[in-house]
């Protein structure tokens, strides 16, 4: 299995106010995903972080294999969330992929 973690900021010329609708829409189009897209164990999006922290956004996801994986980075619903609803969003994009143990 491949664990996909990315965090995220929220760009700086957003209001507070801004920042928490595109959160939720964030959130609800990546989670949407899992219901779309082949190979997913597990995809959930985390949007309150605490006061100590340096990111804004962090997808946790799971797939069952580097193929499944591979699939859904080009999958056309997840390159449509990122170019349509993510990126114009976020900064400082940051990732982390790795095997887990089975």
């Amino acid at each position: 299995m491949i664990r996909h973690i990315v965090a995220w900021n929220f760009r700086e010329e957003f209001s507070e106010e801004e920042n928490k609708k595109y959160a939720e829409e964030i959130k609800r189009e990546l989670e949407n995903l899992k219901n779309l897209i082949d190979g997913i164990v597990s995809l959930e999006v985390l949007i309150k972080p605490m006061f100590s922290s340096d990111a804004d956004i962090l997808l946790d996801s799971v797939f069952v294999s580097e193929e499944a994986y591979k699939a859904y980075q080009t999958h056309p619903e997840h390159v449509r969330v990122g170019t349509d609803i993510v990126r114009p969003r976020t900064c400082n994009r940051r990732c982390l992929d790795f095997y887990v143990n089975e």
